[in-house]
């Protein structure tokens, strides 16, 4: 049974929206909200003359190029990780196939 969804106020670039959320992602959805203000802040004070959904959209293509370098460095020490153990692994297998 999904949880009842409780309405949320945000302010982003100064304009307030509303959004439903359970009781357990209204923290996160207000954090991320505080967040994304914060960018399109930054975005907007750049000096250009720039729309709202080209604000929007500047940081959503942040946003994704921060996640893809993020899954990569996970890629690279998952794969790191991996290789380590299987080199963990071979020398208990030589030690154990010396004795």
């Amino acid at each position: 049974m999904s949880k009842p969804a409780e309405p949320v106020s945000v302010i982003i670039l100064d304009k307030k929206y509303q959004f439903a959320c359970s009781t357990e992602e209204r923290n996160e959805l207000i954090e991320a909200a505080r967040q994304l203000d914060e960018s399109m802040s930054e975005i907007k004070d750049t000096g250009r003359l720039l729309s709202l959904e080209r604000i929007a959209l500047q940081a959503a293509l942040n946003y994704s190029a921060e996640i893809l370098a993020l899954r990569r460095q996970e890629t690279q020490r998952q794969e790191k990780f991996d290789s380590k153990i299987r080199n963990l692994a071979d020398r208990i297998d030589d030690e154990l196939s010396e004795s």
